[in-house]
């Protein structure tokens, strides 16, 4: 299983809404609860936010991989969380 790293800023629209779905799929898919995500909020942590390759929040990496860049749907949310499965 891989680690999954998701960037956001604090009041974007988007972020929120892919938090959400990320939860609602966990409490759906008990499967994705074992995910360790780590919820990066690219403001507090600037320096590891620099590091990765990326321009638009929310974006979500697995196993160092980006899989998902900017506005998501909840489809695109669960495709980057169950890649962390495989």
């Amino acid at each position: 299983m891989k680690e999954v790293m998701l960037f956001v800023l604090k009041n974007c629209p988007y972020c929120v809404e892919a938090l959400r779905w990320q939860e609602e799929l966990m409490q759906e898919y008990p499967e994705l609860q074992k995910i360790p995500i780590r919820v990066v909020d690219e403001r507090k942590e600037a320096a590891l936010a620099e590091s990765y390759d990326y321009y638009y929040v929310p974006c979500y990496f697995v196993g160092g991989v980006k899989m998902h860049e900017g506005a998501a749907s909840r489809e695109k949310v669960e495709t980057a969380l169950r890649s962390a499965l495989l």
